[in-house]
């Protein structure tokens, strides 16, 4: 008996423990449905646990089933009435009139080459441009005009003009940028200040460093750039004297100085006596 492994809770013990008791008190009952309480709440929360899991699987089952409420879409023909014929016969309204300028303007007639007895059209006179301003036709100034730049007045034909990019760079012009003297002259400074680098004298370096730059429009030149490097020092030699040159003349497009894009070969040769 002693070596025999006791189980309290078998419902016998229960009798045992409750022996010449009261059995109407509530703890033998609880003892007593304890096991019977205990199984039903674990299968209850099973199946609240497996029923929280598969709720959407459900729901989704159930959907398939419910037919869906189809919208009704009511199509309505709308007849739409032919445009208005148009009356070939009624002009066109005018455009609207510009603004006019603050100042006083005199039609100015384009130069004809005409005898005298053929001119029509006498031009302003030299006292009448001095209170009004050339145009395309007389028009009276308004002195409480306000002053538009961007706008033309007195003729509403007038088109507005852009004007190019000032800092274009051209790579073709009409007038090509020169030294002041020639090409040759500016070979001959090349060779009075370009300094053989020592390193390049060593390693008996010779050829040609093409060098790429701009003429502005003042002659000087900027953006000084190597094309094809020859090493040894020569490039950073060939860009330093290229700083210091001095100015060009600009090269001339329409009649105007512009930025010219220019490339050229920069020298250095080893003389028979420096070897």
């Amino acid at each position: 008996m002693l070596g025999s492994k006791l189980d309290i809770l078998k419902p016998e013990w229960l009798d045992v423990v409750f022996n010449d008791r009261n059995k109407a008190y509530g703890a033998y009952d609880l003892r007593k449905s304890n096991p019977k309480n205990t199984t039903k709440a674990l299968v209850i929360g099973i199946a609240v646990f497996v029923f929280i899991l598969s709720f959407q699987t459900i729901l989704n089952f159930i959907s398939g089933f419910i037919p869906k409420a189809t919208e009704k879409v009511k199509i309505t023909n709308v007849v739409l009435q032919p445009p208005p014929p148009i009356d070939k016969t009624k002009p066109p309204p005018p455009p609207p009139e510009p603004p006019k300028p603050k100042v006083d303007q005199v039609k100015f007639p384009p130069p004809v080459v005409k005898p005298d007895n053929e001119v029509k059209e006498q031009p302003p006179t030299v006292k009448e441009l001095e209170v009004a301003d050339p145009g395309q036709k007389t028009v009276k100034g308004d002195p409480n005009a306000d002053i538009k730049i961007d706008e033309p007045v007195g003729n509403s034909d007038v088109k507005q003009v852009t004007e190019e990019d000032p800092n274009k760079i051209f790579t073709a012009v009409e007038q090509e940028p020169t030294f002041a003297g020639g090409i040759e002259k500016f070979y001959a400074f090349l060779r009075n200040n370009i300094h053989y680098p020592a390193v390049a004298k060593e390693n008996n370096v010779q050829g040609k460093v093409f060098v790429s730059f701009v003429v502005e429009k003042d002659g000087s030149l900027t953006d000084i750039k190597v094309v094809r490097s020859l090493g040894s020092g020569t490039d950073e030699e060939a860009m330093r004297v290229l700083r210091n040159s001095p100015k060009w003349k600009p090269g001339i497009q329409n009649g105007r100085p512009v930025r010219v894009a220019y490339t050229m070969p920069i020298s250095f040769t080893l003389q028979t006596d420096d070897q």
